[in-house]
Order: C-alpha cells, then sequence, then structure tokens
C-alpha cells in the first residue's frame, strides 16, 4: 500500500509517521518558568542529535491552537531544562504529565512525581529517573507552524547523572535502564530483552 502524503489530511500524516517509526525515546523533560513553576512533559520525537559536541534534539509538534507547549516557552525564557529518561517505574507518572495543565500548574505535584535539585541547572530533576541529562538551550528551528508541524529543539548536554548501579568499565549497562519507548497510538513498548550482534 502506497500512501501519496500530498493527499493526505494532517492525522493521517501524523499517524503513518507516528505508527512506523517505532519505538521511540522519550524524553521527560523538567523546566522551570520564569515564576518558578516547576514543568515536567514528554516528548517522543527524541534522539541524539551530535556527540561531539553532545546535543540531544526533540520536537515539539505544532498543536492546534499553535501557541508553544510550556517546556518551549520556559526553555526560550530561561534557557535550561533536564531531560530524564523513563522506565517502566516511571511509565504511568510520565503519561500523566501529558495531560493539558495551566501554566501555572505543575505536573510534579500532578501527577506525584518526586523531584530533586539539579546539579547545576536550576529546573528540578525527577529523582527516581535512572538517567538524567542536564542541558543549555542550544538552538530552536521552526519547521512548520501548521498544525501537527514541528518546532526542532537542539540542547547542549551540560552534565549527565547515571544511577550508580547502571555504569560499570565505562559504559551503561543497556538491561538495567529498563527504559520505555513510545509505539503508535496510546502503546509504549519495554527493553526487557535485549539481542548483543557484534559489528562486522
Amino acid at each position: 500500500m502506497i500512501f501519496d502524503v500530498s493527499k493526505l489530511e494532517n492525522q493521517e500524516k501524523y499517524r503513518l509517521l507516528n505508527g512506523g517509526v517505532t519505538p521511540r525515546p522519550i524524553a521527560w523533560i523538567s523546566t522551570r518558568s520564569g515564576g518558578n513553576i516547576d514543568n515536567l512533559a514528554p516528548y517522543s520525537f527524541f534522539t541524539v542529535a551530535s556527540c561531539n559536541p553532545p546535543v540531544l534534539l526533540y520536537t515539539q509538534v505544532t498543536q492546534r491552537s499553535g501557541i508553544d507547549k510550556d517546556t518551549l516557552q520556559n526553555l526560550i525564557e530561561t534557557g535550561e531544562c533536564v531531560v530524564n529518561i523513563v522506565n517502566s517505574a516511571l511509565l504511568e507518572k510520565m503519561n500523566l504529565t501529558s495531560a493539558s495543565l495551566t501554566n501555572d500548574e505543575s505536573e510534579f505535584d500532578f501527577a506525584d512525581v518526586e523531584s530533586c535539585a539539579s546539579y547545576k541547572v536550576q529546573p528540578r530533576s525527577v529523582k527516581e529517573a535512572p538517567i538524567r541529562y542536564e542541558c543549555s538551550l542550544r538552538e530552536v528551528i521552526p519547521v512548520s507552524d501548521l498544525p501537527t508541524g514541528g518546532t526542532v529543539i537542539l540542547l547542549d548536554v551540560k552534565f549527565v547523572y547515571v544511577r550508580d548501579d547502571l555504569y560499570n568499565n565505562g559504559n551503561i549497562n543497556q538491561g538495567l535502564i529498563d527504559s520505555v519507548g513510545k509505539m503508535g497510538g496510546d502503546h509504549f513498548s519495554f527493553t526487557s530483552k535485549n539481542v548483543e550482534l557484534k559489528r562486522p
């Protein structure tokens, strides 16, 4: 079956991309507003953009209202965030933080997510996250302001927290992270089974 995207409605294009590019890692991003409200929101269009320098990339999909989400507004205002990695123990609370709250409400409080002070940046970290990346805003790249369009955000990684039991001989133990991936629709995937293949 072939789809000509020029003939598709916005949601049809979204479902073909969202349902086919899977599983996707989840950036659970914490920011702080200029009014000191702690925000926490998940983004599954997320990856590494560069290792030297270390840069993360996530995409904000344009809402029908055309208004930027709190995460991007806060990033532009303060220039800092924490990208928290989600494991299976945090899945349900992470999902709760995708609720639409007013900008004077904190998702940490709404979803009962325990926070802790970050190492250097002002936004709070998710205390139980196995890995956390403290970042500063590098660049905002508008792609499309149409509904379901996107804005690419590049983040410079400044400090990395790795839970002690996950780090051994210079590597992160992939099996112990227990990270969660996003599938299409309301589905998620688990990484409880890994296969190791040596590169040729």
